[in-house]
């Protein structure tokens, strides 16, 4: 997902089968086994934990399974065992690439994340050669239809969001990396409608592309969707609404 035209890419991804949701709930459980291993079970010392959470409701996880995996993580007897790995990388015409994956098999993961890259025009860079080209950053996306904008700037920046910018029928709240959860919580106990909330790799600049590069990207980032060890994948292609 990129930080350009979020909400059509989000309400495309929402629109897809019940076995692709079912992967996206597979992924975010993932997600919060590691925090639960990480900080422990209880959100309210474990920030990245309540991230996750916060991630997982805007995903429309149930609360029954979040409950279920956070309690199933605190068990001695869970063996699951993954590691955090951040790729980068090149797309097709110099698109800048960020793949943030969890995985318990290192070497099988490098290799698929070197083979996308490879296969659709693009290629696999080092620790640092694309990641100057984005800010971490915590965004909440609220869905912008009869929501008054002065409204919930306000509500926002007391909750405390940094800013909010109006973006393709969403507002665009962004905060700091560990504010994610409690702004999140904050606008959906006021009544807001909260369609993602993560903390993102956010472009500074973004590249346009053209002809079939549009299809290489578009299929390049659908190879990295499907694979399990990857939770998301971040870029800074300008038009991705033309890929269809």
């Amino acid at each position: 997902m990129s930080g350009h035209n979020k909400w059509s890419t989000i309400k495309r991804k929402k629109e897809k089968t019940d076995n692709a949701r079912a992967k996206v709930f597979t992924k975010i459980g993932r997600e919060i086994a590691v925090a639960v291993k990480e900080g422990g079970p209880d959100p309210a010392g474990n920030s990245k934990l309540a991230a996750v959470i916060a991630k997982a409701k805007a995903a429309n996880v149930p609360n029954d399974n979040i409950d279920r995996i956070i309690k199933k993580a605190a068990g001695e007897g869970n063996a699951d065992n993954y590691e955090e790995i951040v790729y980068e990388g090149y797309g097709p015409a110099g698109v800048a690439v960020v793949v943030e994956a969890l995985t318990d098999n290192r070497n099988r993961t490098a290799g698929d994340v070197r083979h996308y890259f490879d296969k659709y025009g693009g290629n696999m860079g080092q620790t640092g050669s694309v990641m100057f080209m984005f800010n971490r950053q915590g965004v909440v996306l609220v869905d912008a239809e009869d929501v008054d904008e002065e409204e919930i700037m306000e509500k926002a920046l007391e909750a405390g969001a940094e800013d909010v910018i109006v973006d393709d029928g969403v507002f665009d709240v962004r905060t700091g990396v560990h504010e994610v959860a409690e702004v999140a919580d904050a606008l959906t106990a006021a009544g807001y409608t909260v369609v993602s909330a993560q903390a993102e790799y956010v472009p500074s600049t973004y590249t346009r592309l053209e002809g079939d590069n549009i299809t290489l990207m578009g299929k390049m980032l659908e190879m990295f969707e499907d694979n399990d060890d990857i939770q998301a994948v971040w870029h800074n292609w300008e038009n991705e609404d033309d890929y269809e």
